[in-house]
C-alpha cells in the first residue's frame, strides 16, 4: 500500500496549458511514480465539490503564483500505474503578465515537496526535456501553430 496521499484511489486531475509567445509554463517535479524529475504543466487534484475550473485556478496559484483564466478543454487522458490512477483534463489558460514563481504542495510536508522549479520553456525545446505526458511534445507545437480545436481523448 502506498504511503502517498494520492495512491490507491482514482483521482481527477486538472492541468493548465499556459502559452506565452513561443513558450509554455512547466513545473519540474520529483514524483513517487518516476525515478527522475520531470517537467509537466501545472495542475493537481480536484477536491470533492470543487468545480474543475476553480481547482485549476487554485493549483496554478499554489504551484506557480500565477492567476489564470481557464479558456477551454484541450485533452483528456488517463494515467494508471498502481497504486496511482488519475483521469487528467488539460485546459488552455490565459494570464495577465504575472511572473511565475516556485510554489508548494500544501498537502505535503516541507521535506516531501515535489516542486523543484517553474519555468516558461520554449515549445521548440520540449524534445530535450523529460516531459510528462509525452503527447504534449507533438500537441503543443500544433496548438501554437493552428490554435485549439475539438477536445481530444488521448489514449
Amino acid at each position: 500500500m502506498s504511503s502517498s496521499p494520492f495512491g490507491n484511489k482514482v483521482r481527477v486531475r486538472v492541468c493548465g496549458i499556459l502559452l506565452r509567445e513561443d513558450t509554455v509554463l512547466l513545473v519540474n517535479l520529483k514524483s513517487p511514480t518516476r525515478h527522475e524529475p520531470f517537467w509537466s504543466p501545472p495542475g493537481g487534484g480536484v477536491e470533492f465539490g470543487e468545480p474543475m475550473t476553480d481547482a485549476l485556478r487554485r493549483e496554478f496559484m499554489e504551484e506557480t503564483g500565477v492567476e489564470i483564466a481557464v479558456q477551454q478543454l484541450l485533452y483528456v487522458t488517463e494515467f494508471v500505474q498502481p497504486p496511482w490512477h488519475a483521469v487528467e483534463c488539460y485546459f488552455l489558460c490565459t494570464a495577465a503578465g504575472a511572473d511565475a514563481v516556485k510554489g508548494h504542495d500544501p498537502e505535503l510536508e516541507e521535506g516531501r515537496q515535489m516542486i523543484q522549479d517553474v519555468q516558461f520553456v520554449k515549445v521548440s525545446e520540449l524534445g530535450t526535456l523529460n516531459l510528462i505526458p509525452t503527447f504534449l511534445q507533438s500537441r503543443l507545437p500544433a496548438l501554437l501553430q493552428h490554435g485549439s480545436g475539438t477536445p481530444e481523448w488521448i489514449r
